[in-house]
């Protein structure tokens, strides 16, 4: 199954750094509708590993071990891409990072189509990976009076872990003392259930984690349920979403959830938008454009990279001194993209890099933006 992209684990992959050596990056692309067979798939791999073999092979600055080491690099990854079916459950690519010298070998399973490509750096290529976005954990709770449903995963892949079915009695009409007691009856039975669905969304919570809440519920009971709710999960919740709880199909549920949380994202990037301009505008901590960010980058200054959509531009970088450089500088060696150095130093920083897909605002200052700590 594709697997959420984190600030941590790019930040894991950011932190390799080989003495000796390279680090070779390797991108597959698995749409289903270019690469729908096994023997399309088989095509790709071959292609794609061919391409890495050549670009192993043909590298300047090698030394004799180090070449060999990389050749063992290339069919480690070529066992993997060939050693199970790595299209299955909703995987569109694949990603995988090798380096023998710092005993590497990660495979990142992609939720949407990626170019095929091969990188051979002095560090893992995590731009592809960012451009994907990072991925939120979402828990989705569906409950009604006898039965809660939670499903968990990112917001374009879900998936429905959990089912509780609690014994509550119908109501009736009969009236009467004894309709009073059993309607008391009733009502402490639908609580109960109500309880016990907050206290399993707990203990999944704990288990699995979650950035992000929707939840289903008939109007009657939220305000009860939300009460019921341990105070982690309330503060997460960003928004409802109306389905069948009992029989809704997982498709119904993505259906549901999916406009929501496309909601949140752009919300998400209007907040980080806004501070961007705040900060522009007001000369304080905002940077705008590639030579200020790539600036402000250099001194560490960075909170939040903001950068739109399929944005690149050339570069230049100073590997002596550790700096990031705008095309026209007199120093450094060129780049074609100075975007993924960027991202690399803005996640070694423990900056977040978010690619803005929603909104437009990043287009009048370059492409590319920082909100700044100071």
């Amino acid at each position: 199954m594709a697997e959420p992209i984190t600030q941590a684990r790019l930040r894991a992959l950011s932190a390799v750094h080989p003495e000796q050596g390279r680090v070779l990056s390797v991108f597959l692309n698995l749409d289903p509708t270019a690469f729908a067979t096994p023997a399309a798939r088989s095509s790709a791999i071959t292609s794609v590993m061919t391409e890495a073999a050549h670009k192993v092979d043909q590298a300047d600055g090698l030394t004799h071990d180090e070449r060999l080491g990389l050749r063992d690099d290339v069919e480690r990854v070529r066992s993997v891409l060939e050693g199970y079916d790595i299209a299955q459950n909703g995987t569109r690519g694949v990603a995988v990072y090798a380096c023998g010298e710092e005993d590497l070998l990660e495979v990142v399973r992609l939720r949407r189509p990626t170019t095929n490509k091969v990188v051979l750096e002095r560090t893992p290529f995590v731009e592809p990976l960012v451009m994907q976005g990072m991925a939120e954990r979402w828990m989705v709770l569906l409950t009604n009076r006898r039965c809660a449903r939670l499903f968990f995963g990112p917001g374009d892949a879900l998936e429905e872990t959990d089912r509780l079915v609690d014994d509550v009695h119908q109501q009736h009409g009969k009236g009467g003392w004894s309709q009073a007691n059993y309607q008391r009856s009733v009502d402490k039975e639908v609580s109960d259930h109500l309880q016990n669905a907050a206290d399993l969304a707990f203990e999944l919570y704990k288990k699995q984690g979650a950035d992000r809440v929707l939840v289903a519920v008939p109007p009657e009971l939220i305000t009860e349920f939300k009460g019921k709710l341990h105070p982690y999960l309330l503060e997460r919740i960003a928004g409802k979403i109306a389905v069948d709880i009992e029989n809704a199909s997982l498709d119904d549920v993505h259906a549901a959830a999916l406009p929501e949380i496309i909601a949140h994202v752009t919300r998400c990037e209007r907040e980080a938008l806004d501070r961007l301009q705040a900060g522009v505008g007001s000369g304080g901590r905002g940077a705008a454009g590639l030579a200020e960010v790539l600036d402000a980058l250099n001194q560490a200054r960075v909170e939040t990279l903001l950068i739109a959509e399929n944005f690149q531009a050339a570069g230049r970088v100073d590997r002596e001194a550790g700096l990031l450089l705008p095309p026209e500088a007199e120093q450094g060696e060129p780049v074609d993209d100075i975007v993924e150095p960027a991202i690399e130093k803005a996640i070694e920083q423990s900056a977040t890099a978010m690619v803005v897909r929603y909104h437009t605002d990043l287009e009048p200052l370059g492409g590319i933006g920082a909100v700044l700590r100071f």
